[in-house]
């Protein structure tokens, strides 16, 4: 749940609907990781065909507003064909409503944030051909809504060594994105473009019979069209090319019969923003019952071009002195974004996951997650002034069946 820097934001529900698929995988997979199945391993097509589907719910809030609130609906479906391939397929229908500030984290009364209402339909589809200790995928996806479209590949590969122990990963992603606001009215952003280019590398490792590690990096190249149309005066660059570094433990505790899973991840930007994620959990099974609560740390910095707000005489946030300071460094041709998601922050997240097999083949399970960000979370020192804190919610059922 982290509505910060690197996921496109050109739409003010962006930010919102980004906590309901993964961040780290490459264009064209982001619905599918947002399922594990966990039917079949890394080289070994599954025996079984699966079915999951999900529900969920987000809302954010600062004080004394209710911004946003999404409602998403998820369908997954992986199938084995003809022994040595599988298929998988998943939708999802996001409907979004509320308010986007438009000046920092002020208000509708100051900034002049309108309501909106808008609904995404995404779909991805994948196809694996496994082999005798690798297997090669190719996926296509298709995001869309009322001003945002989407379009995107992926191809990865993954082999292993003879052992079994260490496995290989690369793959490589391509999206392209359309920003066309006019039916809004807006008309500040008509057929807009942005592509993007993700490579990535990676290795898992067998330790010991209760370590499994794994480390990857990404290499993402971006050009085009990164404006908010929604915010005045929003100009950012038209390059924004970033790293990643991932880093995976998990540890089976023998005494407790439970798993421990930790990550790291790094983030760097060529907008300036840096950004470090400390995730950590804790699965225990209790008979049919399985039990994984975690926690999950992030802190970023500023983008370059970020303006921190200004204050009057009363300490009151200036909208008028925000605004001249935007038109004097327009007038410049300098860059710059009131934009928050590109402030210095920290951000806490608490989540409890609870599972329930009601056969061996199907599976319930309920998952809450509570986020809190504010300045003063960055790591290192104050983050940026005057940001209001913001407060997230998200709540996800779903169920899975095997046959």
């Amino acid at each position: 749940m982290n509505p910060s820097s690197n996921l496109p934001t050109s739409h003010p529900s962006r930010a919102a609907t980004s906590v309901l698929l993964a961040s780290l995988v490459l264009p064209g997979l982001a619905a599918l990781a947002a399922f594990d199945p966990g039917t079949a391993s890394a080289e070994n097509a599954p025996e079984k065909t699966t079915v999951a589907a999900k529900y969920g719910h987000y809302s954010d809030s600062q004080p004394g507003w209710d911004r946003i609130t999404v409602d998403a609906a998820q369908l997954y479906v992986q199938a084995p064909i003809a022994g040595d391939w599988s298929i998988e397929a998943s939708g999802v229908v996001d409907n979004v409503s509320g308010a986007s500030p438009r000046w920092h984290t002020q208000g509708t009364a100051l900034s002049g944030a309108s309501q909106m209402k808008d609904e995404r339909k995404a779909g991805d589809v994948k196809v694996t051909r496994y082999l005798a200790r690798a297997a090669v995928s190719a996926s296509l996806a298709l995001s869309k809504e009322h001003d945002y479209t989407s379009n995107a590949l992926g191809l990865d590969a993954r082999w292993s060594s003879e052992d079994n122990n260490r496995t290989w990963t690369a793959g490589y992603g391509y999206a392209s994105d359309t920003i066309d606001n006019r039916s809004n009215g807006v008309n500040t952003a008509i057929d807009q473009h942005k592509n993007t280019h993700e490579f990535m590398g990676g290795v898992t490792q067998v330790l010991s019979p209760g370590d499994i590690a794994q480390f990857n990096l990404t290499r993402s190249v971006g050009s085009g069209y990164y404006n908010d149309p929604y915010k005045s005066f929003d100009q950012r660059p038209s390059q924004r090319d970033n790293w990643i570094a991932l880093a995976r433990w998990n540890h089976y505790l023998g005494d407790l019969d439970a798993s421990l899973r930790s990550s790291y991840r790094f983030y760097s930007d060529t907008f300036g923003v840096q950004s470090h994620t400390l995730g950590l959990d804790l699965a225990k099974p209790l008979g049919q019952w399985t039990l994984t609560p975690g926690v999950r740390y992030y802190s970023q910095s500023a983008a370059s071009f970020y303006l921190d707000p200004l204050v009057d005489a009363q300490g009151q946030y200036d909208l008028n002195a925000v605004r001249a300071r935007a038109i004097a460094l327009q007038a410049a041709g300098s860059k710059q974004s009131t934009d928050q998601r590109l402030a210095s922050f920290g951000a806490l997240t608490l989540s409890m996951k609870l599972s329930y097999a009601l056969t061996p083949d199907t599976t319930m399970d309920l998952k809450y997650e509570t986020y809190r960000q504010t300045a003063a979370l960055h790591g290192g020192g104050a983050g940026s002034p005057g940001l209001a804190p913001f407060s997230a919610q998200f709540i996800q059922v779903g169920v899975s069946h095997r046959f």
